[in-house]
């Protein structure tokens, strides 16, 4: 099989917007998430929200104008001068781009409602298309001026590494020479309320894997990467899916989906499972989540692969989380180093045991990590990324 390589990552959170700023924040082990009623109307919440400058959209129709656009804007700022290099290399029509989200531009359309509530007049300037799932992978295309082949997804928390599963396959499929991949979700009311909906959500900061647990903060980020077959960056050496529909929203407790994902990625890395470095846990602090997964890391891996959530750093980022979880493994086989697992210590004696790391801590050989994304259906995926280093 040919084989596939980020070769440009950009990604931007509650965390940050650079490598550097990133890498300070899980080296000092303390998350800075902000406290805030802003989508729960006198009920404040820790969230993970971007609190940094977004660019302007230059274009015209209205339809492009949501905060999840200039998210990606902001990130592909970051990596523009590789894109633009990719596009000029291989032609507008051989690169494509896929990104992941749950809400698009729901957010922005939120305040067009509220306004149509009180007016009964849909507002002048709203544009169904801010919310359609494909819109952001739409405008990344028209920034870049591609042709290829342009489409979203969205099953939720797996929507991020969903679409790196996908520019592998354009890659593979010889249908693409380069694809622009990630995730990009906003904040809006939709998904704070709807996960308050479902008890889901803690008024603390997240606590995965810990006795006390309570629920998920919600976030938002965006992560984009340049994917080709080009030797280079970090390998994306294994993708394991599966899909158990055990329940619309619980995972299945035996863990059987998650085993098959992981196991899967491992197969089709071709590694056995004492070449992961490392694992970065789907781990959302929700009593299912964490019991579930914690039962099939262990019988997977046992219990000495280094282990943390980095969702305390920067909430639950749905239809982000995926590729922005992939982003902190780039940033660690590159760095050299093992994100840590902030959390209270309290261990839940209910779960099988697994090594979650207290401290960022050094590691100059890192080869592989592997990163889970378990979502609303038993959509499951596994990322094995490999370091460059032979290259």
């Amino acid at each position: 099989m040919r084989r596939c390589y980020l070769n440009a990552m950009a990604m931007l959170s509650a965390m940050g917007d650079s490598p550097e700023q990133v890498c300070e924040l899980l080296s000092s082990g303390l998350p800075d998430l902000t406290l805030t009623d802003q989508f729960s109307n006198g009920n404040p919440l820790p969230l993970g929200l971007y609190n940094g400058e977004l660019p302007e959209i230059l274009f015209s129709e209205s339809k492009w104008h949501s905060r999840n656009n200039r998210f990606a804007l902001a990130a592909l700022h970051q990596i523009r001068s590789e894109t633009d290099a990719a596009v000029k290399r291989y032609g507008a029509d051989r690169v494509g781009v896929v990104i992941g989200t749950s809400t698009s531009g729901i957010g922005d359309s939120e305040n067009y409602l509220r306004q149509r509530a009180v007016t009964g007049q849909v507002p002048e300037g709203y544009d169904y298309g801010l919310q359609e799932m494909g819109a952001t992978a739409a405008f990344v295309a028209k920034q870049l001026g591609v042709s290829g082949p342009v489409f979203g997804i969205s099953t939720a928390c797996s929507s991020g590494s969903k679409a790196l599963a996908s520019a592998r396959r354009l890659l593979r499929s010889g249908l693409c020479d380069a694809v622009i991949a990630g995730g990009v979700d906003t904040l809006c009311h939709l998904t704070v309320q709807g996960f308050s909906s479902l008890e889901a959500v803690s008024k603390q900061p997240c606590n995965p894997f810990s006795i006390n647990r309570n629920g998920i903060n919600i976030g938002e980020a965006a992560a984009l990467f340049l994917v080709t077959e080009e030797a280079g960056g970090i390998e994306l050496a294994g993708v394991g899916e599966s899909s158990d529909a055990h329940h619309i929203s619980a995972p299945d407790p035996s863990g059987a989906g998650a085993v098959r994902c992981m196991t899967a990625a491992l197969s089709d890395a071709g590694v056995p499972a004492e070449k992961i470095s490392y694992i970065n846990l789907h781990g959302t602090a929700t009593s299912l989540n964490d019991q579930m997964e914690s039962r099939a890391v262990a019988e997977v891996f046992g219990s000495e692969v280094c282990c943390s959530s980095t969702k305390p750093f920067t909430g639950h980022t749905l239809g982000a989380a995926g590729a922005l979880e992939a982003a902190i493994c780039w940033l660690a086989l590159r760095q050299g180093f093992i994100p840590p697992h902030h959390w209270d210590g309290c261990a839940d004696p209910a779960l099988p045991v697994i090594n979650l790391v207290s401290e960022a801590c050094a590691d100059t050989t890192p080869e592989y990590m592997l990163s889970n994304s378990f979502a609303f259906g038993g959509n499951n995926i596994s990322l094995i990324l490999r370091g460059c280093n032979d290259i």
